[in-house]
């Protein structure tokens, strides 16, 4: 397999928050060791997300398994879906909107 230098189009910001959400999660569960530092998890994580790279391909340039970029992919998702609002909330958001507006 090849591996090729990529580029997306995402703030440091972005990458800067994930990397935070996912160091607060690995101290609450008291993580000691893993194949990547938490910023690369993050940069994998929002590579998949953003750009639509594939688990192999990821797996290849990060240089870690397939297995581990699906568990690092999913432990992003998930830490990210609690900073979602809930659906009741986002609807409220909108009902408000179109009140306001209409």
């Amino acid at each position: 397999m090849l591996v090729y230098p990529s580029s997306m189009d995402l703030s440091s910001r972005t990458l800067r928050l994930l990397t935070g959400q996912l160091t607060a999660r690995r101290k609450k569960l008291g993580t000691r060791w893993r194949r990547l530092p938490v910023d690369r998890q993050a940069l994998l994580a929002l590579a998949h997300l953003r750009c639509g790279d594939t688990y192999a391909q990821l797996a290849a340039g990060f240089g870690i398994g397939i297995a581990t970029v699906f568990r690092y992919i999913r432990e992003a998702v998930d830490v990210l879906s609690t900073l979602a609002p809930t659906l009741a909330e986002a609807l409220s958001v909108k009902v408000d909107r179109v009140r306001h507006t209409g």
